[in-house]
């Protein structure tokens, strides 16, 4: 970067600080933990030479800094995976349940709404359809920031809700579903090379509260891969060719997925296995009655406090896939 001639070369610039930011990411904590250290120990010695209680409340604050800092930076180094550090695409799927699917899907979409805005990322809406009475049907964000995929790809895979029904005149208890697909935006590093003759592209109209540019214009685009039958559309910009792009990002996103999963030997379980969006394929269960209660099925991570959870407060169930993911390998 001290070179004379870095700037001249734009897009390699912008990989290369890309790829410094990256580095600082993982440097720059680690030097402040060792700082941390040495502090503490300093304060510790400065406290056994008073030889009283005056500084103890001191070495107990720099204590519990240090290792919520150092418990930190122990999940952060458990996103070794090669698109861990990218931005991610989240996508939510109403699924068994009707227009209690529909609810529950917009509180998934809510939740990670607030666990972006609580862990200062960025977030763009890049679809959304709305369910028949309330809720949304499908529901797509991009979240922007360092490491959104490493963290969230542990939600991929089916949610399931037990509740008094607020839609059931009788209030009796309903059993919703709904679904999670998180993918990585690869960056233009990554190489996918996708054909032609194996492309479906369709336009539509995007409805919804878009304006009238968006509902009377052809401007959300889909496209079909098909020899695998991925497909992958947006709508939520006003120009086509904005959405084409989108949807393109999308649509590679999904591509290399399958081809990690395969090489992961994990393709089955969370594709052909997840099946469809109903009981007995959940990863998660979250209970409001007749008891409060979240749990997830794999890590065995668990809380009782389900609205603290629903409110974006889902960085336990994270470190424990992380840490039990860690173990595994």
């Amino acid at each position: 970067m001290e070179s004379s001639t870095f700037w001249n070369d734009q897009d390699n610039a912008k990989k290369v600080i890309a790829e410094l930011k990256g580095i600082n990411s993982v440097v720059k904590p680690f030097e402040s933990l060792i700082s941390q250290a040495d502090d503490l120990e300093v304060l510790i010695e400065m406290a056994e030479e008073a030889g009283d209680s005056s500084l103890d409340d001191d070495v107990r604050a720099a204590n519990t800094k240090a290792t919520q800092d150092f418990e930190g930076f122990e999940l952060r180094s458990m996103l070794s995976g090669n698109n861990d550090h990218c931005n991610a695409f989240v996508t939510i799927h109403a699924g068994a349940g009707g227009t209690e699917a529909c609810d529950w899907a917009e509180m998934i979409l809510r939740m990670y709404l607030m666990w972006a805005e609580s862990h200062k990322y960025k977030v763009e809406i890049v679809d959304r359809v709305d369910g028949g009475v309330a809720g949304v049907q499908e529901a797509t964000i991009k979240l922007i920031g360092d490491y959104a995929y490493g963290y969230l790809k542990c939600e991929s895979g089916v949610h399931r809700l037990v509740r008094i029904s607020p839609y059931d005149a009788n209030a009796r208890r309903q059993t919703s579903f709904a679904s999670v697909d998180v993918l990585p935006e690869i960056d233009d590093s990554i190489h996918i090379e996708i054909r032609d003759v194996d492309l479906v592209r369709q336009v539509f109209r995007s409805g919804g509260p878009g304006g009238q540019h968006q509902n009377k214009t052809e401007s959300g685009v889909r496209y079909i891969h098909k020899p695998s039958g991925i497909a992958a559309e947006s709508r939520s910009e006003r120009s086509q060719h904005l959405n084409d792009a989108l949807a393109m990002t999308m649509l590679k996103a999904k591509l290399l997925r399958v081809e990690e999963m395969k090489r992961e030997a994990e393709y089955a379980q969370a594709y052909d296995e997840k099946g469809d969006i109903s009981f007995g394929y959940q990863i998660r269960d979250y209970v409001l009655h007749p008891y409060q209660l979240v749990k997830d099925k794999r890590s065995r991570f668990e809380s009782t406090n389900p609205a603290k959870v629903l409110d974006g407060d889902i960085d336990g169930f994270i470190d424990a896939y992380l840490r039990q993911k860690l173990r595994s390998e």
